[in-house]
C-alpha cells in the first residue's frame, strides 16, 4: 500500500521536546502556534499533520515532560522507612529538581494552565488530574504511616492536602527564583507541621 502525501521531513521526537519547552515557558494559552512552529522548526500544516492540534501536541508534550522530568513520587514516598521521611525526602528532591537549572521554570504541571480561556478547559482538567494524583500518592503513604503508628488516622486527608499544597507552592516559588536554601527552609517548616507523638 502506498503512503499518501509527502514524507515527514523533521524529527518528531525532537519537535515534541522543543514544543514541551515552549509550553513550559509560556503555558498552554501563551504558547501560540507561531511560537510553537518557530521553536519546532516546522510549518503549521506540518504541526497539524503530525500532532492533530495544539491540545494533542500539549498532551504529548506533557507525557514527554513526565517521562523526563517528573519526580518519582511513588518511589520517593514508598522507599523511605517512614511516611515522614518519605514526604520530607520527596519535597527536598523536588527542590533539587526545580533548582537544577540556572533559570528555574517551575513545574509544567503546576504552571501550564492555572488560568485560561474556556477553550483550554480540557487542558486545565488534564493538569488538575495530574495534581490530584500527587495528592492521592501522599494520601496513600500517609495511610500506611497511620497503620504503622506514625500519625492519627484523622489527620491523613488534612496532611495529604497540606503537603501537596507545599509541593505545588515550591514550583511557583522556584519559578520566581527563590533560592534553593530558602526552599529547603520551607520544607523544614512544613515538616514541623507533622503530628507530634
Amino acid at each position: 500500500m502506498a503512503i499518501r502525501g509527502r514524507p515527514r521531513t523533521f524529527d518528531r521526537e525532537k519537535a515534541l521536546a522543543l514544543a514541551m519547552e515552549v509550553f513550559w515557558e509560556y503555558g498552554y494559552d501563551g504558547a501560540s502556534l507561531t511560537l510553537l512552529t518557530g521553536a519546532m522548526g516546522i510549518s503549521t500544516p506540518s504541526l497539524y499533520s503530525a500532532f492533530g492540534n495544539k491540545e494533542v501536541l500539549f498532551r504529548e508534550a506533557l507525557a514527554h515532560y513526565l517521562f523526563l522530568h517528573g519526580p518519582d513520587h511513588q518511589g520517593s514516598l514508598g522507599n523511605a522507612a517512614t511516611a515522614r521521611e518519605g514526604i520530607a525526602g520527596l519535597l527536598r528532591e523536588t527542590v533539587d529538581m526545580l533548582c537544577t537549572h540556572q533559570q528555574s521554570r517551575g513545574c509544567l504541571i503546576v504552571l501550564a494552565a492555572l488560568s485560561g480561556n474556556p477553550e483550554s478547559k480540557a487542558v486545565r482538567d488534564a493538569l488538575c488530574q495530574q495534581r490530584k494524583e500527587s495528592v492521592r500518592l501522599f494520601r496513600q503513604r500517609l495511610e500506611q504511616g497511620a497503620i504503622d503508628g506514625e500519625l492519627p488516622v484523622e489527620r491523613i486527608e488534612e496532611l495529604a492536602v497540606f503537603y501537596s499544597t507545599v509541593l505545588f507552592g515550591l514550583s511557583i516559588q522556584a519559578r520566581d527564583q527563590v533560592p534553593r536554601e530558602q526552599l529547603y527552609s520551607v520544607v523544614d517548616t512544613a515538616m514541623r507541621a507533622w503530628p507530634q507523638e
